[in-house]
């Protein structure tokens, strides 16, 4: 059976899959536009519609409190959404010009509920005659296929602006500002926040040039999501922060991460999920696999191990209850000539094939301190946190990769077997980076 341009929109999606191969492409272009105008034209006629419901409730819209949620309770609509068509049939009463322009299919559900919002609560400072020529400018951005949720809020803004009063904007009030972050029930934490715009800019600012995509060394597109890169990079902007920036003190030092755990504990933890339990009853090994946190709590050892690799380090001496008897000046593990040492030689990443700059990279002790591995050059290498945090624990790589310094004095990977069953060992990256 063949299939009809005018029936693609016109009639039932059962079955038009198996027959849309018969259009062309030009067809299916003409469809899809076709198709989407006629979802404006309906929108419209339900939200009038809905309105005159309102307007005229019967018995079945005043049982169910209201027409928004009589309409979600008869359709697949959710409450909130059949409240909102409501509230946008309403709003849009008081202003006829917007109205005709949504009813015609010139306007979006979404920019309609902009402009109304925009004509309902208008800037204190804007005289009541400029109104409709408000709408004239706000109607013209949301009107058409160029049409974009980001001019119309331009729009919007700029409007505020020109009409400025003596109150403050709420896009540059600061007193609005919140900043939530709270610890989750499985160790992570959920941060959430609202900014004047202001702040907002240097945020984004800030994150831009840590947030872009960056192919694999082989050209492969980057595979992570905007919100992934976006995590990513506030991780780093953080670390470079606590790095780097002159941050004050915080009950006495300057703030930083600090995780507090057991030397015995950090040296002798070998994969504590498979240690058995202490022959005398007593602890197992297994029992001490967490590193303690001053914020949030347990971290695991592989993580504080990682951590160690390249910080500063102060050492408190306990007696058998866990008192503090003495502790030591702190000392930062890779000083700031060995980490000057260690650019020069690894230029970056040394993991082969990666390009990460040394600006983005920790000093991995490839036998790790705390099993008496020393602070020296011959037992150091540059990795980025993706590779340092797969060298340390990432699920089937831990203690596969092995790091071992060469008659050169530079690092080379000897990949494990699942990669290179001949293992034959690589050199360091010490391409160039910029």
């Amino acid at each position: 059976m063949s299939v009809l341009l005018s029936d693609v929109v016109s009639g039932s999606a059962v079955g038009l899959r198996g027959r849309l191969w018969q259009l062309s492409a030009s067809e299916l272009r003409a469809a899809a536009v076709s198709a989407s105008a006629e979802i404006l034209r309906l929108e419209a006629v339900r939200v009038a519609v809905v309105d005159e419901l309102s307007l005229r409730p019967d018995d079945q819209v005043i049982a169910s409190r209201g027409v928004g949620s009589w309409l979600a309770a008869n359709t697949m609509l959710q409450v909130r959404d059949g409240k909102k068509i409501a509230a946008l049939g309403a709003a849009l009463r008081p202003f006829p010009a917007v109205a005709a322009r949504f009813d015609c299919g010139d306007c979006s559900f979404e920019h309609a509920v902009l402009i109304v919002a925009f004509c309902e609560s208008p800037p204190k400072g804007m005289p009541d005659e400029a109104l409709p020529r408000c709408i004239d400018l706000l109607l013209a951005a949301a009107s058409g296929v160029e049409a974009t949720t980001t001019k119309v809020r331009n729009v919007i803004a700029t409007l505020e602006r020109l009409f400025e009063s003596d109150e403050i904007p709420p896009a540059e009030d600061v007193d609005r500002n919140e900043l939530r972050i709270a610890s989750t029930l499985n160790g992570r934490v959920v941060v959430r926040g609202d900014f004047d715009a202001l702040t907002g800019e240097m945020m984004l600012s800030a994150l831009s040039n840590l947030t872009m995509t960056t192919p694999a060394p082989d050209g492969t597109p980057d595979a992570r999501s905007a919100a992934k890169r976006t995590a990513d990079g506030f991780t780093e902007l953080i670390r470079r922060y606590l790095d780097c920036a002159k941050t004050g003190t915080d009950g006495g030092q300057r703030p930083h991460v600090n995780v507090h755990i057991n030397a015995r504990d950090l040296a002798e933890h070998r994969d504590c999920a498979a240690t058995p339990a202490a022959p005398d009853g007593g602890a197992a090994v297994s029992d001490l696999d967490v590193g303690h946190m001053p914020w949030l709590g347990p971290l695991s050892v592989s993580q504080t191990r990682l951590l160690g690799c390249d910080c500063f380090l102060s050492t408190v001496l306990l007696d058998d209850h866990g008192a503090p008897l003495d502790a030591k000046p702190g000392k930062r593990l890779v000083n700031a000539e060995q980490r000057v040492a260690l650019i020069a030689r690894d230029k970056g990443c040394a993991f082969p094939g990666c390009t990460c700059v040394p600006a983005w990279t920790d000093a991995h002790h490839i036998k790790h301190w705390a099993n008496g591995g020393p602070t020296v050059m011959n037992n150091l290498v540059l990795l980025c946190r993706s590779h340092h945090r797969l060298m340390h624990r990432k699920a089937g790589f831990v203690g596969k990769w092995e790091i071992r310094i060469g008659v050169d004095n530079k690092p080379w990977f000897i990949p494990p077997p699942s990669i290179d069953p001949g293992q034959q060992p690589r050199p360091a990256n010490t391409t160039f980076k910029t």
